[in-house]
């Protein structure tokens, strides 16, 4: 499986990607798929733009997983947020979750942030638990969306990217 950062010449494969994330798992997505099924090529290159996005990739080139990565308008400059972090099922357990969060972490230590920040919809258990294994810790501050639904704020403190040729911090398992 390759993790690779993807730019808006790969919106084909954004745009599936993230249509199947929020087919298979509406509950976890703040999205409609009816919305999300009428965005036209110039919404998914919009969204690369703005979004430094990653993309888990197998060897016949299908999109496994994502992962986004954006400075949350209201948060501190120094926080980057994640979103939309999804893997395909039948690629679960592999090691892609992981790997789509350590390239996120990378980007951010080395765009200068301290911290790696998300929102995680309450029972998403599996979700809540690679986080923590990730090294996230949960703050406790809550907030409802879309009606019944709530949330937790989830963070992980990084340090700042090192000079070329060494590592701040080795790679998530």
């Amino acid at each position: 499986m390759l993790i690779r950062r993807v730019g808006e010449d790969d919106w084909e494969i954004v745009r599936d990607v993230r249509l199947r994330a929020v087919r298979e798992n509406p509950e976890v997505f703040g999205a409609s798929l009816a919305r999300e099924n009428r965005f036209v090529e110039s919404h998914w290159r919009m969204r690369l733009r703005t979004s430094p996005t990653w993309i888990a990739v197998d060897d016949e080139g299908t999109g496994r997983g994502i992962v986004q990565m954006l400075q949350e308008p209201g948060s501190p400059v120094d926080d980057r947020h994640l979103i939309s972090l999804w893997v395909a099922p039948e690629s679960r357990r592999r090691g892609i979750g992981w790997a789509l969060i350590d390239a996120a972490r990378q980007a951010a230590a080395a765009d200068g942030a301290s911290t790696v920040s998300l929102w995680l919809v309450d029972n998403n258990h599996a979700a809540g638990d690679l986080y923590v294994r990730a090294g996230f810790a949960r703050t406790g501050e809550r907030q409802a969306r879309d009606g019944s639904l709530t949330e937790e704020r989830y963070v992980l403190r990084i340090e700042p990217a090192e000079p070329t040729g060494s590592s701040a911090r080795p790679p998530l398992p």
